[in-house]
């Protein structure tokens, strides 16, 4: 299997490259379970965390332990998290439609009322693990707008492809994409 080697300060992660459709494959970053690197960045996406905010948001699954761990280090005590799918917990959620590179098939993105509420005439910084194609990202800032928040931050431990040469996001590395033959 060919693989990507990604270094990310001191520490190195061998990718596996997959093929995500035809013509194109991602080197696949999964930062569930990686204490070392998940620590490590989120120390060093410190430097580039606004000042004055209120709230995390992220996305499920992957960003969920980057969340934390800034949480943890900005005594923040919550932090919010974006579903990918509506839960019957879920107390009139706010669903916006996604789009991101890694998957097929049509997607939602699902803010809980009960979050919604916490997020009104807050200041939000948005952190996730990967950032690509921005659909992702795109739909979490229309959710989080529609709680009447204000994002004030956007970061990542990666950026791919075409997000490299965003200004709007903050990031430690670049992921590259590979084009199939």
């Amino acid at each position: 299997m060919k693989t990507y080697q990604l270094k990310i300060g001191p520490l190195t992660r061998q990718l596996p490259i997959i093929p995500i459709s035809q013509d194109l494959a991602i080197a696949s970053f999964v930062l569930l379970g990686d204490a070392e690197l998940t620590d490590y960045a989120a120390k060093e996406l410190l430097a580039f965390m606004p000042a004055d905010f209120d709230y995390l948001v992220t996305l499920e699954s992957k960003g969920i332990p980057l969340a934390q761990e800034l949480s943890r280090l900005t005594d923040h005590p919550q932090f919010v998290v974006l579903r990918k799918s509506t839960k019957d917990y879920m107390r009139a959620p706010i669903k916006l439609p996604v789009n991101a590179i890694t998957t097929s098939a049509p997607q939602e993105l699902v803010l809980d009322g009960t979050d919604a509420d916490r997020l009104v005439a807050k200041r939000v910084v948005i952190v996730d693990d990967v950032i690509s194609s921005g659909g992702s990202l795109t739909a979490a800032r229309a959710l989080i707008e529609q709680a009447g928040a204000t994002v004030v931050g956007q970061l990542a431990i990666l950026a791919e492809g075409g997000a490299v040469s965003r200004r709007d996001i903050r990031y430690l590395a670049e992921l590259p994409l590979f084009p199939l033959d």
